[in-house]
């Protein structure tokens, strides 16, 4: 594993309420696939998704980072399980199953990953939930496992061949001789990377500048928050809900008012946050939420790399503005601050260091970090396009994904975005503390709606370009509280 992937293995052992897989549900239309079919389909992808048959095996002494060996007791029955919710099979049912599912490790002596065949939705669907552990992928290339997993058409691929054969498991006695034979060897790859870094000096300059220009921004966003009942101890039981938007209403805002479609997502759920803690009765400050946002750093054509390959922005997210538009300005303002001084250009440099590291250090720091209380990251908010085509499980129509942040450490409340398609699904993570997670939907849609009634009286001031977006009935700006 990198440093990056052992880290999430490494937080999870911190605390007893951590659970660091990602997830995601997907709904299907039609009747379920039996499970003979539903098992015959997944075993005939499995070639495609070495991972899946291998576990991670700890190093003894952390004198190396864990490391991929394949199970040779593997069975995949052992990671199918097949359920179905109880009447009516509607959101509420599916989200108490998602939220019970989460809140359970998953077997550290198996591969790291289980898929649920949930059958009884309401009208006649069934769903695919999805856990695989975060030090296997990111939210990137987990999303891609779609596309490996599913089928562009109704007709499903044949199976792929498979000659797969476990290979003989390295003894811990070897694993740790291999370690220590890389940390020997730890000063030559320095020196080799160095070198490869003076044969093209060209692009370092400006790289090593802007990634310190972000250290110095990541060190000033290391100050705690306002303290909010949005921190504080995790614990165990999960609670999960989502809501659902447009991506044609997030375009419209975009195209209207300016920024990016990350910007309007982001901006949307700084709304639902502060309509969050008014509900709770606090008063939103401007240091009340800082959000960890993951930022890709995969090159075009790594989707298909199981690994983590994330940096990250800080940011703050202006809950305090009682006026939407100013709220979408700041969150605009704040992203391209970020961006400018370059801080996920410095997380992705701290993490490449991190491989010339020796890993006993590297992990004793990362361990150290996880077991100290924290309130300099309040949320984490990620945003990952998922599949513009449609796409088909066993001949079955995928209407939906709905994705699922883990949480851990003091961040009670995880907010994940994910596309397909023409809609946008926010799923929302909580811990027992977080009974009022449709608050905080609500809330987002709501802010969403306000800003589409926005970008159509901009659109309107401007002449006429067509239809306006849809707006939404709830309460417009002047209703807003202060």
């Amino acid at each position: 594993m990198t440093p990056l992937d052992a880290a999430f293995l490494q937080a999870e052992d911190a605390e007893p309420a951590a659970s660091l897989a990602i997830a995601s549900i997907a709904v299907f239309e039609g009747p379920p696939p039996g499970y003979a079919a539903f098992r015959a389909h997944l075993a005939g992808r499995l070639p495609l998704v070495p991972r899946y048959r291998q576990r991670a095996v700890r190093v003894p002494f952390d004198l190396g980072p864990p490391v991929w060996i394949d199970d040779p007791h593997f069975d995949i029955d052992h990671h199918l399980v097949r359920t179905a919710l109880p009447s009516p099979g509607g959101d509420a049912e599916l989200r108490g199953l998602m939220a019970r599912v989460m809140a359970t490790r998953l077997d550290r002596d198996r591969p790291l990953w289980r898929y649920w065949l949930v059958e009884n939705l309401a009208g006649r669907r069934w769903a695919l939930i999805s856990t695989v552990h975060h030090c296997m992928v990111d939210g990137v290339s987990g999303t891609d496992l779609y596309r490996v997993l599913l089928d562009e058409e109704p007709e499903p691929l044949p199976p792929v061949p498979d000659d797969w054969r476990p290979g003989e498991p390295p003894s811990a006695a070897a694993l740790a001789a291999t370690a220590v034979r890389d940390l020997g060897l730890l000063p030559v790859t320095s020196l080799r990377a160095a070198a490869g870094m003076l044969r093209h000096p060209a692009g370092w300059p400006p790289r090593l500048a802007a990634a310190a220009r972000g250290s110095l921004a990541l060190a000033g966003s290391l100050l705690p928050a306002a303290r909010s009942s949005l921190t504080g101890p995790v614990a165990r039981p999960r609670r999960f809900t989502w809501t659902r938007l447009r991506l044609a209403d997030v375009r419209a805002v975009r195209h209207a008012l300016g920024g990016t479609v990350n910007d309007v997502l982001l901006a949307a759920v700084t709304g639902g946050l502060r309509e969050l803690m008014l509900a709770r009765g606090e008063v939103p400050l401007p240091t009340s939420v800082r959000s960890l946002v993951p930022v890709s750093v995969r090159a075009p054509g790594q989707e298909g790399i199981r690994d983590n390959r994330v940096s990250l922005l800080l940011a703050r997210l202006p809950v305090h503005l009682a006026d939407p538009l100013g709220r979408f300005a700041a969150v605009r303002a704040e992203l391209t601050e970020l961006k400018s001084v370059g801080e996920a250009e410095a997380g992705a440099v701290l993490t490449g260091l991190a491989r010339f590291g020796p890993f006993p250090l590297v992990a004793a720091v990362v361990r150290l970090a996880a077991h100290l209380p924290q309130r300099s990251v309040v949320t984490v908010t990620t945003n990952v396009p998922g599949p513009r085509r449609t796409l088909y499980g066993l001949g079955r129509e995928l209407v939906e994904i709905i994705p699922y942040v883990p949480i851990a450490s003091t961040v009670r409340i995880g907010v994940s975005i994910l596309s397909y398609r023409d809609a946008v699904v926010v799923g929302l993570t909580g811990d027992e503390s977080a009974d009022d997670l449709d608050v905080l939907a609500a809330g987002t849609d709501a802010e969403l709606a306000r800003l589409v009634a926005l970008a159509a009286a901009v659109a309107g001031r401007d002449g006429d370009r067509g239809p306006a977006p849809r707006v939404r009935a709830v309460p417009v700006p002047g209703d807003l509280r202060p």
